[in-house]
């Protein structure tokens, strides 16, 4: 495959990721991918490859003659989403902290907490969520595990969509940054039992309020 080829696939999945994101590609729409191809103004191999790996990470799924269905999540869903979520970045926190990584080691992860309080601040919440995607990211990555980070990886977008949805209905999150803080602590102090249950506790949160938001304004369709 060539680098323009390359080039294009990437710019295709990035446009469709964030039209369904924004709701442009609207949850339970149908579309051909000649219709996709359209709406980017690039030729159908790029935006198959881009509908192949969005499909695997549930985002949309292609239907035999009938094109490529946007899939709505609901509150079951991100039930089930957080708690393979929880315990694998729980498992990925204190293995961090067995680690014995320095502090060069953790410096994205510190930076990303210090971006998160910065947004706070500022009462930027598109830059905190930025930078909270980024911590759980490096996270992920100091657990030494590659089919951990591939699992989440897979179903982080499906978290972001929904959290796209009801980041401005939440309070400011001060907690989330808090608790990121302790569990950076704990890692870099060789703590991996205050990393695994300050980490489960905090993700357990946030599918709490994020689930309770879902069915309390019956955003099933995101």
């Amino acid at each position: 495959m060539t680098n323009k080829s390359l080039s294009n696939s990437q710019r295709a999945l990035n446009e469709l990721r964030a039209k369904i994101f924004s709701g442009e590609l609207s949850a339970g729409s149908d579309h051909l991918e000649s219709e996709l191809a359209d709406l980017l103004e690039m030729s159908r191999t790029p935006v198959r490859e881009a509908v192949l790996t969005l499909e695997s990470q549930g985002l949309l799924e292609m239907r035999p003659r009938k094109g490529v269905r946007i899939l709505p999540l609901s509150p079951d869903d991100m039930n089930e989403i957080y708690d393979v979520l929880t315990e694998l970045e729980s498992h990925a926190a204190e293995r961090a902290a067995e680690a014995g990584h320095s502090t060069e080691d953790l410096s994205r992860l510190a930076q990303a907490i210090d971006d998160m309080d910065a947004a706070i601040l500022k009462e930027d919440l598109d830059a905190w969520a930025d930078a909270d995607d980024r911590f759980h990211k490096e996270l992920v990555v100091l657990g030494g595990n590659s089919r951990i980070e591939a699992i989440v990886s897979m179903m982080s977008d499906q978290v972001r969509r929904a959290r796209s949805t009801t980041l401005f209905m939440r309070p400011l999150p001060t907690k989330s940054n808090a608790d990121h803080r302790v569990v950076y602590q704990a890692i870099r102090d060789g703590d991996p039992e205050l990393a695994r249950s300050t980490h489960k506790m905090h993700r357990q949160h946030a599918k709490k309020m994020l689930v309770d938001l879902l069915q309390k304004h019956r955003l099933r369709f995101l």
